[in-house]
């Protein structure tokens, strides 16, 4: 399997949405990709195998030297081979190198494992409150 990754790259949003409908197992929207990662991203990667893309992550930011990490994506049929892993680590060098200093993210406890052990997120207290 040859894996490319890629940074920053032009997003088809029908194929990224549909990988983040299959990454996430819930009905397929088509979201406007593209205008959302320009708008709101600092930097984003995705894996693709032979033209496909099956891993997906990217970052938002404060315009300063902060980011967060969103939508960690990985095709159902690619799981457990590194790909999640593979990208993140893209993602944050390419971070690096565009000045941001602190990397945060958030996930549920049944993930603790790939972004502290994989990624080497360190612990932190956090909050979260549901508006809608």
């Amino acid at each position: 399997m040859h894996e490319e990754i890629r940074l920053r790259f032009p997003v088809d949003a029908e194929e990224l949405s549909r990988l983040h409908t299959d990454a996430f197992a819930h009905e397929f929207a088509l979201v406007p990709w593209s205008e959302r990662l320009e708008r709101h991203s600092r930097s984003w990667a995705g894996a693709f195998v032979l033209g496909r893309l099956v891993g997906f992550v990217h970052a938002v930011w404060d315009g300063g030297v902060h980011a967060f990490v969103l939508d960690t994506a990985v095709a159902s049929d690619m799981r457990h081979r590194g790909v999640g892993g593979r990208v993140v680590a893209a993602l944050l060098e390419d971070l690096r190198g565009l000045g941001i200093e602190w990397v945060h993210v958030d996930y549920e406890p049944h993930l603790e494992g790939f972004y502290r052990k994989a990624c080497g997120f360190g612990p932190t207290r956090a909050g979260l409150l549901r508006l809608a």
